[in-house]
């Protein structure tokens, strides 16, 4: 029994472009429905989030049902929490606010099994078939098919971003451009000459050193992201886009109000027609 191939090293590794959604939604249904759509990846948040491990699970549950991939974002700090979303079968994480070398080195230590780190093993979860996989099959697709995205989105890290970079055992650099901003004292401000040098740096650098530039942004921007050397994009968010939705959905209903009012009110006896 083999580990199922991830559907976003798959597109990678063949120089083709990957497309991820942000699910913020606490629900299996909602990365159901965004599975349905047809994104590669979904992106599923504990650093910011309060769903809880049985949620991911049916979150998990449901991207794999439609092949598709899911990047949890960890909190920072324990070690079972970077592990447990992998033995979960998610496809891969991503760890927040690395701010120098010696940080990444030891998520790598913690997050790969020999002979790249140690990551603690236990094989009866569904990453290894519940014992079902070859032990030795377990640790070497584990290591092949789960990806590790290490984001890079403070200032401080820049000056070890090369030897970020070289570390064998990361697959992407991932820019988050909105605590960067921050970092650079322009909250906001996707425009700022440091953000976007840094953002250019970024997949720069990954490229250089065989590794998977990734980011997150509009995808009026996806454009102008692919000709930096990005091939992993985050394009959106389910609740941007029932929040439009739903805003489009009332503005239209109080516009027809609006103007079933007017039509009223000039129908009255003694106004014009």
């Amino acid at each position: 029994m083999k580990m199922r191939e991830s559907r976003v090293l798959t597109k990678l590794r063949s120089v083709n472009v990957a497309s991820c959604l942000k699910v913020n939604l606490g629900d299996g249904q909602a990365a159901e429905i965004a599975s349905l759509s047809g994104f590669d990846c979904l992106w599923i948040d504990q650093e910011h989030l309060a769903q809880d491990w049985s949620v991911l699970n049916s979150q998990i549950w449901a991207a794999k049902a439609h092949n598709v991939d899911v990047m949890v974002r960890v909190p920072r700090g324990s070690y079972s929490g970077y592990v447990k979303p992998l033995e979960m079968d998610a496809t891969g994480i991503l760890v927040p606010h690395i701010m120098n070398l010696e940080e990444a080195k030891q998520v790598v230590h913690m997050t790969r099994f020999h002979p790249l780190g140690r990551r603690a093993i236990d094989g009866g979860s569904a990453d290894g078939a519940y014992t079902n996989m070859d032990f030795q099959d377990y640790l070497k697709d584990s290591n092949e098919q789960k990806f590790l995205a290490l984001q890079i989105e403070d200032p401080e890290v820049l000056t070890d971003i090369e030897a970020i970079a070289a570390l064998e055992g990361v697959d992407m650099l991932f820019f988050g451009p909105g605590d960067f901003s921050q970092g650079i004292g322009a909250p906001g401000d996707w425009n700022h000459p440091r953000l976007i040098e840094a953002r250019k740096l970024v997949a720069e650098v990954a490229n250089k050193y065989g590794k998977f530039a990734a980011t997150s942004g509009s995808i009026d921007s996806l454009d102008s992201f692919l000709e930096m050397g990005y091939s992993f994009v985050n394009v959106g968010a389910d609740v941007v886009g029932l929040s439009g939705y739903c805003k489009n959905l009332v503005d239209r209903f109080n516009d027809s109000e609006a103007k079933s009012k007017d039509n009223q009110g000039s129908n009255e006896p003694g106004k014009p027609y």
